[in-house]
């Protein structure tokens, strides 16, 4: 297997993952969502110059279908991502193993997988910002495994696409908004390859290209609206943790409280959870207030970090939920497309199965790394600079999204799920390698 050349690896990847999207794209119909309605509006708004676009998201998807046109376009668009983020998979598994064949497992792995492979097909993030973490990640694998000297115009080219794309991610999902100065980080302390002045000159590039990005739409929200923020709603995600709690609103803001328990209350009756309820409830709570979209929101952050400073308890309670939840591995699609019984029946099983795959690698990449406290594990993984960057922002991603929502928090884990695969399968295979040379010693000593 090893002699098996890189590129007919490749080949293969390609002619799977192209065959897989063209049926998808046969039987499979584009998935609209609650969230796509504002995604379209907000595209529209660019279409006529941004001058309506009220800043309630930030602007990688809506621009993606601004420049795409109707959902089947989206769709079709989405669709060749996915195939860019095959082949950029394949790229990093390679630069980590160097083995073609490793290549081709890491991108099987993120392309044989329902839950990304639907989520092509659905309007809304997550494509996107998968596509714009894998190629920053390529970017930086580039770097950190560069076995010998290399230009330092290709080493600035590589940390600027690094950087761009970590910005990008941050536009599709903000809660990736520590990504550019994260990798910038880890070429300072970790890239011993390169000289310190190489080493300084691609974390400068890659974190200022990301955060020209950031620092420049944040701009756009302050100079238009007025929060230093990527969007006008951290009030409404921090209602999301404090509306848990809201009783001990004080009664100076009598009338916002007790509008928003009821809508709190009518969702765990309809769901059994109360979160979302703010998004029910935002008509009703800026009638009561006189206030709109905007200055609602800022009221309620002022609100919700009074109440986690009184109640740090029960915001920490709500944060371990959050993040207990993003592990759940969600698989969204539209299981009534397929009117064939027999694909309905063999679609949904292979789901759940999809579904119990992640929940095993999300297991073990918990296990694994708290086990990498151990001076034996670490000589067992030999974990490098890159696997401690993939794996430390894993954790961050996880703890950054549910310190600031508790909400959708198993959808936020979907755009580094095949990222969080692939480090699994790399410690998967390292110790089996360990193991495996162990005992052929241990046979050759009896």
């Amino acid at each position: 297997m090893a002699r098996f050349p890189t590129r007919a690896w490749l080949g293969i990847v390609a002619i799977v993952a192209i065959i897989q999207r063209g049926l998808l794209y046969w039987l499979y119909r584009p998935v609209t969502y609650h969230d796509t309605a504002n995604y379209r509006r907000l595209a529209e708004a660019i279409l006529h110059g941004w001058r309506d676009y009220d800043g309630t998201r930030t602007p990688g998807f809506p621009l993606l279908m601004a420049l795409a046109g109707p959902d089947e376009h989206v769709y079709a668009v989405q669709l060749a991502l996915g195939l860019l983020t095959t082949l950029l998979f394949f790229y990093i598994g390679w630069r980590l193993s160097g083995r073609g064949w490793f290549g081709a497992l890491a991108a099987l792995a993120h392309t044989l997988n329902l839950q990304q492979l639907f989520f092509e097909a659905d309007l809304l993030t997550e494509c996107l910002a998968t596509f714009f973490i894998a190629a920053s990640l390529a970017a930086l694998a580039w770097l950190l495994y560069s076995d010998r000297e290399r230009p330092l115009w290709q080493v600035l080219r590589m940390a600027l696409a690094s950087g761009l794309a970590a910005g990008l991610a941050t536009s599709t999902r903000p809660l990736f908004i520590f990504l550019p100065l994260w990798a910038a980080f880890f070429l300072v302390a970790a890239w011993r390859a390169a000289a310190p002045r190489v080493r300084w000159a691609a974390a400068l590039v890659t974190a200022l290209a990301g955060l020209a990005l950031i620092g420049g739409w944040v701009n756009f929200i302050h100079q238009r609206y007025g929060p230093w923020s990527l969007t006008v709603m951290t009030g409404y995600h921090l209602v999301q943790h404090t509306g848990l709690f809201f009783e001990y609103v004080p009664d100076e803001y009598a009338a916002i409280r007790d509008t928003f328990i009821p809508f709190r209350e009518a969702r765990i009756v309809a769901t059994g959870e109360p979160g979302n309820a703010i998004w029910d409830a935002i008509p009703a709570l800026s009638q009561v207030s006189g206030l709109g979209m905007v200055p609602l929101s800022n009221l309620l952050a002022k609100i919700s970090i009074q109440l986690i400073l009184q109640h740090p308890g029960l915001y920490l309670k709500s944060v371990w939920l959050g993040w207990l939840w993003y592990w759940k591995a969600p698989v969204y699609w539209a299981p009534e497309v397929f009117t064939n019984p027999a694909l309905h029946l063999i679609l949904s099983g292979k789901v759940a199965a999809a579904r119990g795959v992640i929940v095993t690698a999300n297991v073990a990449f918990l296990l694994g790394s708290a086990a990498l406290a151990s001076r034996k594990v670490r000589q067992i993984l030999k974990p490098d600079a890159f696997n401690w960057f993939v794996a430390s922002t894993l954790w961050l991603t996880s703890l950054i999204q549910t310190l600031l929502d508790h909400g959708d928090n198993p959808r936020f884990s979907v755009p580094t799920q095949s990222v969080l695969i692939l480090l699994v399968l790399w410690w998967g295979i390292k110790a089996a390698h360990y193991f495996t040379k162990r005992k052929l010693t241990g046979d050759e000593q009896v």
